[in-house]
């Protein structure tokens, strides 16, 4: 090698020194600053998903432990950035709920970070307190708990099972029911429940007439005159959160009352056993006001004509509710079987501003949920709420209960069809509840002469096999 070549190289060869000690340097930085399990990951699982992803409760699998996050860390990384978990299926920004479920883009890309460098455990020191949860009762100890007279099979496979159970209350005198919380024994088979009352004893011949405990079919116990003073105390769907009603507000339980709890099951593949319990919870004074619970379309969307071809990818259907007195909404939930796919709510105001009251672009029949608003929703008189409800019944729906699809019309089992937004609202003032009231009452009474006309209701009622007055 000459002088010439000699100067020429050891510059080449300083330069290389420099940028492998530069490498060298920033690598255990980069391993420093990448996110771990202690410092970074776990403060994000356990503040948004262990309520459900620990032991003894509706998720699946933990994750709790480095080693539970650890075997799933694909699955979590897929579900998260897709937002199809934390489950919140209203859209964020149309309508304001109480305790929105979500994670923010940084946290989404923190997760991806950590699996990206090797999932490191961190120092364990570092873990964050897991949260303290409550075992049992979710809203404190309850007022009252009653639970189903003895146990009852559902069978390991063939049709939905609608069961209606009485429970007698034993109320010496009216109570005023602020929450109702609702415990299965059979997580996996009960797919949700509905909360209503009946005079005590009126279901008395009815009620295990067939030599198990309650009766079949799907009850609509306050549309049975002969079973009244009768109600509804609202209900409970997979993914539901008990929570209170707002303050001042309760539903009335009249004093001598039966329970009637009706319960969906959708069959396992094994015989399952239930024995549910329900918690009630009183308030210490009558409500405010009267909660009513106005349903578009009506009767789970029976009126809508249910009725979506195969291979239909965006059939729709449609409903109004005109608002007659000055009120306001306080809740909101919708209902749909595995065909549906986007529902949508929106009210145009009087002076033709619209407010935002629902909207799931994505329906899952697995997760359903009561979203209650931050501040109840101003609804005056003249508002006009619209309703839109849109079912995918093509192969391309992974939902689809039907391989190939099939026709598909109005019913009550899970591989029929339904469609409502219902929602929980008052007047705001007391002397408007009877126009509410008289409105509802008017609009069943005409939508049952149709069902009556076109043979729906006898049907409707066969399944039911609850017997009218005239009847018995």
């Amino acid at each position: 090698m000459n002088l010439h070549q000699l100067r020429v190289l050891v510059p080449l060869v300083a330069m290389l020194l420099v940028i492998v000690t530069q490498t060298a340097s920033i690598e255990p930085a980069q391993r420093r600053t990448a996110p771990t399990f202690a410092e970074a990951v776990a403060p994000v699982l356990y503040e948004n998903c262990i309520g459900c992803h620990r032991a003894g409760e509706a998720a699946p699998f933990p994750l709790v432990t480095y080693e539970d996050v650890a075997k799933r860390a694909k699955l979590v990384a897929e579900v998260t950035e897709s937002k199809y978990m934390p489950p919140w299926h209203a859209e964020h920004g149309y309508g304001r709920f109480v305790g929105e479920r979500g994670l923010t883009a940084q946290q989404i890309e923190t997760i991806g970070n950590w699996i990206a460098a090797g999932m490191p455990r961190g120092d364990v020191r570092r873990l964050p307190k897991l949260p303290a949860f409550i075992d049992g009762w979710q809203l404190g100890t309850p007022d009252l708990v009653l639970e189903l007279p003895g146990t009852f099979e559902v069978p390991a496979d063939g049709p939905d099972v609608y069961r209606n159970f009485v429970l007698p209350t034993g109320l010496s005198e009216d109570k005023w029911i602020r929450a109702v919380e609702f415990r299965p024994a059979a997580r996996k088979a009960v797919h949700h429940a509905l909360f209503q009352f009946a005079r005590g004893g009126a279901l008395a011949n009815t009620d295990g007439a067939d030599g198990r405990p309650g009766f079949n079919g799907l009850a609509p116990i306050p549309f049975f005159p002969g079973l009244a003073p009768a109600g509804e105390l609202g209900g409970w769907t997979l993914g539901a959160t008990p929570r209170f009603l707002p303050p001042g507000l309760a539903r009335l339980l009249p004093k001598g009352s039966d329970l009637v709890l009706q319960l969906h099951f959708h069959p396992t593949g094994k015989v399952e056993r239930e024995r549910s319990t329900v918690g009630l919870y009183f308030a210490d004074r009558p409500s405010e006001r009267r909660i009513m619970t106005p349903a578009v379309p009506g009767l789970f969307g029976l009126l809508a004509k249910i009725d979506i071809p195969p291979g239909e990818k965006a059939y729709t259907i449609t409903g109004r509710y005109d608002v007659l007195v000055d009120m306001h909404a306080i809740s909101v939930d919708a209902h749909a079987h595995y065909l549906g796919k986007e529902m949508k709510a929106t009210a145009t105001l009087p002076d033709g501003a619209t407010v935002p009251l629902l909207w799931i672009r994505d329906w899952d029949f697995n997760w359903q949920d009561r979203y209650t608003y931050r501040e109840p929703v101003a609804l005056p008189k003249g508002t006009r709420i619209d309703v839109t409800i849109t079912y995918d019944n093509s192969a391309d729906n992974p939902r689809n209960p039907h391989h190939p699809p099939q026709r598909v019309t109005w019913g009550v089992q899970s591989t029929e069809e339904m469609g409502v937004v219902r929602f929980e609202v008052m007047a705001d003032r007391v002397e408007d509840e009877a126009t509410l009231q008289q409105a509802g009452a008017a609009a069943v009474k005409a939508a049952l002469a149709q069902l009556v006309k076109d043979g729906t209701l006898k049907r409707y009622l066969e399944q039911s096999r609850i017997k009218t007055d005239k009847e018995k």
